[in-house]
C-alpha cells in the first residue's frame, strides 16, 4: 500500500525517529501505526545495543521535588553537546518525573520503573537510538523530609552540579543558600562526628610522615613535641575544610556556615551534591576520526 506523508509525520511525531526510518517501518507493517511504533522500538533497541561499549561521562544532573519528597539523579550522554539538545532536556525531566511517581529509591529500581507504560530502561534505549549517543541513568537518590523541615535546592550551569540540603528552622532563602554553598565548596561531611576514626587516623598518619620528612630536611630540626602540635594543627584545619558547618560561608567568608544558620535560627540536617561525570573514567575520543568512520558506514 502507498504510504502518505501524513502517516510518516504522525509516526515521526510519536517516535522521534527519522523520516526514512518511519517510512520503512510503515511499509513493513502495511501502514499500521501501532505496529510501526513497535517495529521502530525493536530496531531502536538493536541500534542502542551497538553503543553499549561507549562511555557516557557527560550529561546533566537534576532534582525533582514534590512536597516532602525529592529525587536527585544523573542522566549521562557521551558529549556535552548532546546534553544541551532539546530532546535530551525533555528526556531529563520525563525521567525525573517518572522516578518520583514510581517511588524509586535507587538506580536499579528507577530503571525498572515505568514511564507511560514503558520501562525507563527501554525509554533510554530508544533515546540512545534516536539521539545517536549512549544515554545512561546513574546515581538516583530519593530523599524524604519531615513536615516541619525545609528543602533547599540549587542547580549550577543548567545541572552540571546540583545540590540539596535539609534544614530545621530558617526559611526558604537560607535553605537555598546552604544548597548553593554545598554546590560551590563541595563539603564531604556535615560535621566531624560523621568522619570515622579510621579515616582520621589515616589522615593523621599521612601528616605525621609529611612533617617528619620536612623536619629531616631542616637545618635545625624541631623537637618531637613541636612536631606533634604541628600535626594536630594541620589535621584540625584539614578536617574543618571538608566539613560543611566549619567551612567559611560562601556568601560571607567572615562567618562559618554554622554561624550563618545559627543566626537564622536553623540547623542543617543533611545535604547531597551531584556533579556530572564524578567517578567515571573518561575515554579520549578522536572526533574527526569518528565522524569519518560514521561517514563510511
Amino acid at each position: 500500500m502507498a504510504i502518505t506523508a501524513q502517516q510518516v509525520k504522525q509516526l515521526r511525531d510519536v517516535t522521534g525517529a527519522g523520516m526514512l526510518d518511519c517510512k520503512k517501518a510503515l511499509e513493513q507493517t502495511d501502514g499500521d501505526i501501532d505496529a510501526a511504533v513497535t517495529y521502530l522500538r525493536e530496531k531502536g533497541i538493536a541500534k542502542a545495543a551497538k553503543k553499549a561499549d561507549r562511555i557516557a561521562a557527560e550529561g546533566l544532573c537534576n532534582f525533582v521535588i514534590d512536597g516532602n519528597v525529592a529525587v536527585l539523579y544523573e542522566l549521562n550522554s557521551e558529549t556535552d553537546f548532546v546534553s544541551k539538545n532539546d530532546k535530551f532536556l525533555v528526556l531529563l525531566e520525563k525521567v525525573g518525573q517518572a522516578i518520583l511517581a514510581n517511588g524509586s529509591n535507587n538506580t536499579e529500581e528507577a530503571l525498572k520503573g515505568l514511564s507511560n507504560g514503558v520501562s525507563i530502561e527501554t525509554v533510554l534505549s530508544e533515546a540512545t537510538a534516536t539521539i545517536g549517543e549512549k544515554i545512561t541513568l546513574r546515581r538516583v537518590t530519593r530523599i524524604v523530609k519531615e513536615d516541619n523541615q525545609l528543602f533547599g535546592a540549587y542547580k549550577h550551569m543548567g545541572g552540571r552540579i546540583v545540590s540539596l540540603a535539609i534544614l530545621n528552622g530558617g526559611n526558604d532563602q537560607v535553605a537555598k543558600d546552604i544548597a548553593m554553598h554545598v554546590a560551590a565548596q563541595k563539603p564531604l561531611y556535615l560535621d566531624q562526628s560523621q568522619i570515622s576514626s579510621e579515616t582520621i587516623a589515616k589522615e593523621k598518619d599521612i601528616l605525621v610522615h609529611q612533617a617528619m620528612e620536612e623536619n629531616a630536611n631542616e637545618a635545625k630540626p624541631k623537637p618531637q613535641n613541636i612536631i606533634e602540635k604541628m600535626v594536630e594543627g594541620r589535621l584540625n584545619k584539614q578536617l574543618k575544610e571538608i566539613c560543611l558547618v566549619n567551612q567559611p560561608f560562601v556568601k560571607n567568608p567572615d562567618e562559618t556556615v554554622e554561624q550563618y544558620v545559627k543566626n537564622a535560627k536553623a540547623t542543617v540536617v543533611s545535604f547531597i551534591r551531584l556533579e556530572v561525570g564524578e567517578g567515571i573514567e573518561k575515554k579520549e575520543v578522536d572526533f574527526a576520526k569518528e565522524v569519518m568512520e560514521q561517514a563510511k558506514a
